[in-house]
């Protein structure tokens, strides 16, 4: 019974209370206002947590484009809304957290694409 109880906690911890992607969604979007920039990359990780919730991996994705300055930049995406009914994650709903030489720098699509100008993200076409 203590084992159960020990396995617990540490999911607890692992997934920083998050049982639901929706609940995901809002502890990212909580978490997001607890970064400043100059932060490590393991900082931000180990604030925004890391792990797998019903099939979808926190941070969702990570990048490494080149920026215009000819940098590269490690960019990870976190989940944070879910704009349109549907099981697919698109990039709107998603907010990127962009690191220079394992620092954040900045987040939010507005900062990638002035740093990364030539990234390309998925728009939806009706």
């Amino acid at each position: 019974m203590k084992k159960l109880g020990i396995h617990l906690l540490i999911l607890f911890i692992i997934f920083g209370c998050a049982s639901t992607v929706e609940q995901l969604r809002t502890k990212n979007r909580e978490n997001l206002l607890r970064l400043s920039l100059g932060m490590t990359k393991f900082d931000v990780l180990q604030i925004m947590g890391t792990g797998t919730i019903e099939s979808v991996n926190n941070p969702y994705r990570v990048e490494t484009p080149k920026g215009k300055d000819g940098s590269l930049y490690e960019v990870l995406f976190y989940n944070t809304d879910k704009k349109k009914k549907g099981d697919r994650i698109a990039d709107r709903d998603l907010t990127p957290l962009v690191f220079k030489n394992n620092s954040l720098i900045g987040w939010g699509w507005a900062f990638l694409i002035e740093v990364v100008p030539n990234y390309q993200h998925q728009i939806e076409v009706k």
